[in-house]
């Protein structure tokens, strides 16, 4: 019986340090990011903390319309520890996104972060993908007021169906939560991955990945 107990207790503590891994609790009341700082860690370099005032807490522009005039049709504006010192360790942010009509946020994964997102204006269709092997695609239609989460680290979207502009505004459970946007990881990186192993992996003709990556 106390060498079970013993198992479950290590199993219990394992799990619980897992939970942590993400971002781990800070130590403090704040640890105000210190962008200056030449020491490299995991995150940023807190600032000394009697130098911190409100302003390291504080930002302003979420208010303003984000420049939609790109090819996907959407903008995303970030509230990490890097425009907003004063999250640096506590394992938050936000986002402002806008779109334009018909514009999306294409296929991302967020690698330390879980989303929920809230509609403010317009009509989103949202998804996201289960890990293999299912690969279920989860999506529903939103309109103003709805909210939708999408779990950490599965690729995931948002599309404006509607006829006007639409703005949704998201928190993020890290206050530096990553993004990989699908497209732009696979075809557009530096230096590119091989024509073949892409046009195997997607069972596609080379010429058509060569095409794609010289979008990107």
């Amino acid at each position: 019986m106390s060498n079970r107990l013993i198992i479950l207790s290590f199993v219990a503590l394992t799990f619980a340090c897992l939970a942590f891994a993400y971002e781990p609790k800070p130590l403090q009341d704040f640890c105000v990011a210190d962008p200056n700082a030449s020491v490299k860690v995991n995150g940023l370099v807190c600032k000394d903390p009697m130098k911190v005032q409100a302003e390291d807490f504080f930002f302003s522009g979420l208010h303003l319309m984000g420049n939609t005039s790109n090819p996907v049709g959407s903008r995303v504006t970030t509230v990490f520890a890097a425009q907003l010192p004063g999250l640096n360790t506590l394992g938050i942010s936000m986002v402002r996104i806008d779109y334009a009509p018909w514009g999306q946020n294409p296929p991302h994964t967020h690698p330390r972060a879980t989303e929920i997102l809230t509609v403010l204006e317009g009509t989103l269709q949202v998804g996201f993908v289960t890990s293999n092997p299912d690969n279920r695609f989860i999506t529903k239609v939103l309109k103003k007021g709805d909210v939708f989460v999408f779990p950490v680290g599965l690729v995931h979207f948002q599309r404006n169906v509607g006829n006007g502009y639409a703005v949704a505004i998201a928190a993020l459970s890290s206050q530096n939560p990553g993004a990989i946007t699908i497209a732009n990881a696979v075809f557009g990186a530096n230096p590119p991955i091989p024509g073949d192993i892409l046009a195997k992996a997607f069972q596609v003709d080379k010429s058509v990945v060569e095409q794609l990556q010289s979008k990107f």
